[in-house]
């Protein structure tokens, strides 16, 4: 009867053993934003807009009352019956190459800045009249990487993201993704930066990179659980071997005295 109450103790303690080592993600690793209140209001004074990149691969169209007179900004390619607009890579030297303009420097403008100095270009030299510019980024585009249930290149279709958009769109972070640690890393003209973002802090909303710009590297880290599930399985099972030889040591122990 002693006998089987020891082993069960001794069972009960073993699985708890297990349990303890096995089991390392707490609620304070998962949950975003803890420390907003409740009803809390966050007044959004954020300005950011998007500025225009060496890389950066712009539609630029130009209309007026006269669709005559537009026609030579205009330029298209035939595809089939109908025509598509050509598009403009912004160079090494940040600029593109427009028709009779000549060269236009773009880069470090926003797409409203973009309009204004092209409207002025035509003002300027008496082209055109009121002219309505519309320019468009068309390869914006962000990578969101690591422990997302879909990582992967995603278009942005409008002219920003915000960063939970961004990891909304791979699906979200899996139960392995480290919260409190995202790394954000953001290419401007050949100069890098990497910013940490903590998504449990509701500080996130003030972070530099909230909002992410064309090209933008969102990669999120594995938790201290998934580092030791990916090799831990073999020390696992080492721990569970030293643990039953100790209790099985003990256990003969007990029974010969």
């Amino acid at each position: 009867m002693i006998l089987s109450i020891l082993r069960k103790k001794m069972f009960i303690l073993l699985y708890t053993a297990v349990l303890v080592l096995t089991s390392c993600s707490t609620k304070r690793d998962i949950v975003y934003f803890q420390n907003a209140k409740d009803f809390e209001t966050i007044v959004d004074t954020e300005t950011f807009k998007a500025k225009l990149k060496v890389g950066d691969i712009v539609s630029v169209y130009v209309s007026t009352m006269d669709p005559t007179v537009t026609k030579p900004y205009n330029l298209m390619i035939e595809t089939g019956s109908s025509g598509q607009l050509i598009d403009y890579l912004i160079d090494v030297d940040g600029n593109i190459d427009y028709p009779i303009l000549g060269k236009v420097k773009l880069v470090g403008l926003t797409t409203e800045e973009a309009k204004e100095l092209f409207k002025k270009k035509f003002s300027e030299g008496q082209l055109l009249k009121d002219p309505v510019v519309i320019i468009r980024v068309l390869n914006f585009r962000i990578t969101v990487a690591g422990e997302v249930r879909s990582p992967g290149v995603y278009p942005v279709s409008g002219e920003r993201v915000s960063i939970l958009e961004a990891l909304g769109m791979a699906g979200d972070l899996t139960i392995k993704g480290r919260r409190d640690n995202i790394l954000v890393v953001r290419d401007f003209n050949g100069t890098k930066t990497y910013t940490r973002v903590d998504l449990t802090n509701k500080e996130v909303f003030n972070s530099p990179v909230y909002y992410l710009t064309q090209n933008d590297y969102v990669y999120v880290e594995p938790n201290n659980s998934s580092i030791s599930n990916a090799s831990g399985d073999s020390r696992v099972g080492t721990i569970i071997s030293i643990t039953s030889f100790i209790l099985t040591t003990t256990l003969i122990f007990v029974t010969r005295n």
